[in-house]
């Protein structure tokens, strides 16, 4: 790919991209297991770029999240900031594991910010009523290896730090 376009909208695609597949349409059955696609990319960018993608990178980040979805304006934001601090503190230490325990860390760091969702949506009166509201997590682990794979080959590209 070409360097000077790649390096400054690679980020920027990336994150579209993971909108979109956020308000793709799903079939009925399919729609609880949605990814959390955004806040997967969001993980991988803080983890491959600590110093060029962080915890204001993961508000705005949340911020598109709140506008695109219609929750409460803040409420993604929240979430994937402390999504984002997380993944700074623990990328060296994630970076290195292979790819079936990134997978579970990144379900658990996706658990946080689905606690975090439940407490807002259980202050605002709008709490899930059945287990599949974590349905995501599963979904999200089991794709998270071909989603890091495909953002790193990405990332190496454009030759991005």
């Amino acid at each position: 790919m070409d360097n000077a376009f790649c390096r400054p909208w690679v980020i920027p695609l990336s994150l579209v991209a993971a909108y979109m597949l956020t308000i793709i349409p799903l079939p009925t059955w399919a729609i609880a297991f949605r990814p959390d696609w955004a806040a997967m990319a969001l993980i991988y960018w803080t983890m491959a770029l600590p110093n060029r993608f962080g915890v204001g990178a993961g508000w705005i980040t949340g911020l598109f999240m709140d506008v695109l979805t219609g929750t409460l304006l803040g409420q993604h934001a929240m979430a994937f900031a402390i999504l984002a601090y997380v993944s700074i503190r623990l990328h060296q230490r994630i970076r290195v594991f292979p790819l079936w325990q990134q997978a579970i860390t990144v379900g658990a760091m996706l658990a946080i910010t689905r606690l975090l969702s439940l407490w807002v949506d259980g202050i605002t009166g709008m709490a899930p009523g059945t287990w599949l509201y974590w349905a995501p997590l599963i979904s999200s682990m089991l794709l998270w290896p071909w989603l890091f794979l495909l953002l790193r080959q990405i990332r190496r590209r454009c030759h991005l730090a």
